[in-house]
């Protein structure tokens, strides 16, 4: 686990292109230009998901496909220890809408962000052939949390990046017909979370 990590760490340093040092000394990661988050935002913390884009299949006009109902994913740091979870979740401050949510281990702050249209990318020149797109995602207003004892380390979020992807897509077989419908896929995915503050 730790080679493998190292191995990620060393190749997140590789595709990394380092526009200047951010809050945190952390720096900001070459992406697609329209993914990239507007001036005055600056990266203050990093995670490495490991997990799953979950699928089921529903009708879609005179067919079916697979529909993503949710990713389950940890997130860690460099060192291996976990720092989030991600999942879909009702948000609490647009009447329960279904929003990519970040909640943190120790804390228990959360985070509720939505890709507006435009901002994701299948561009070969970034994304690893069968990966699941990066995007940037912009966080609901209001769509953060503090946690129950006041936690607040994912408050100040205000864009989130997934980038890095591998794996993700939704499989070509097991949804090509009406008696598929209901049939669940829960394919494995790893990427790297980017968190923003215009802090």
């Amino acid at each position: 686990m730790k080679l493998a990590r190292a191995t990620v760490a060393l190749l997140l340093l590789a595709t990394i292109g380092i526009q200047g040092a951010r809050a945190g000394g952390i720096p900001t990661p070459n992406v697609p230009f329209n993914i990239k988050v507007p001036a005055g935002n600056n990266v203050f913390f990093v995670g490495h998901a490991v997990g799953t884009q979950n699928y089921v299949c529903l009708p879609s006009g005179d067919s079916v496909k697979f529909v993503l109902f949710t990713p389950q994913a940890t997130l860690f740091s460099d060192d291996e220890k976990q720092v989030t979870t991600h999942f879909f979740s009702p948000n609490p401050f647009e009447n329960g809408t279904i929003r990519p949510t970040w909640r943190h281990s120790r804390d228990s702050s959360a985070v509720w962000a939505h890709v507006n249209d435009g901002d994701s990318s299948t561009d070969a020149s970034f994304v690893a052939l069968g990966a699941v797109p990066w995007v940037k995602l912009t966080v609901t207003k209001p769509g953060t949390e503090n946690g129950p004892t006041g936690g607040d380390t994912l408050t100040k979020t205000t864009f989130i990046q997934r980038i890095n992807t591998a794996g993700g897509v939704a499989p070509a077989t097991g949804c090509t017909a009406a008696a598929d419908v209901g049939h669940e896929a829960f394919v494995h995915y790893t990427a790297d979370y980017f968190f923003y503050t215009d802090r």
